[in-house]
């Protein structure tokens, strides 16, 4: 019989996109305001690997990531997606929205890294997705293996590229430097 042991601590992450580079400062504060602060942030970078968002979001849009000094539980991935979905929201009702002509202004993607793989939280269940609960699914976006981040054929284009990997082994490293003073 397997022994139960409480989860090792993860570092959240959160993938965002927006076509007005300004809401990645405020989306950030009101993030922190949830979680705590930022310890890595990446640079603003270009998304242009689909466009399933442009008629929601309009376009061109941009990505940043953002990852939070505190780190969590994996099995609090469920409620900071609904938190992140709130946000959402806000931002959906809000000015910006109407000046920028869109339904949704930024889109926030919660997950988190721990020394093997990249988890992002989602609403949609798919083949490779796994429940979590609250009415919230999760993957297994990408593994680390042999020193450096792996694809699955589900990953998603963007972050099967390499320029989104920087960011996540700077977060990796972090975790694993936070761990080791625990």
């Amino acid at each position: 019989m397997g022994r139960t042991n409480p989860p090792k601590p993860v570092k959240l992450i959160v993938g965002m996109l927006t076509q007005d580079e300004s809401l990645f400062t405020e989306a950030r504060r009101q993030m922190e305001t949830l979680w705590g602060p930022v310890d890595i942030e990446s640079e603003v970078m270009d998304f242009s690997q689909t466009n399933y968002y442009e008629k929601e979001m309009g376009g061109p849009l941009l990505r940043r990531f953002v990852s939070f000094a505190q780190l969590i539980d994996p099995g609090d991935l469920a409620q900071i997606k609904h938190q992140s979905n709130e946000l959402e929201d806000r931002f959906s009702r809000s000015d910006i929205a109407h000046t920028l002509a869109v339904t949704r202004p930024i889109n926030l993607d919660p997950g988190y890294v721990d020394p093997g793989k990249l988890v992002l939280a989602t609403t949609k269940n798919y083949s490779h997705r796994i429940y979590i609960g609250q009415q919230m699914y999760a993957e297994a976006t990408l593994h680390y293996h042999r020193g450096q981040w792996q694809s699955w054929p589900y990953t998603y284009p963007d972050y099967a590229e390499e320029h989104y990997h920087k960011f996540l082994t700077a977060a990796r490293q972090k975790l694993m430097d936070t761990v080791s003073r625990l």
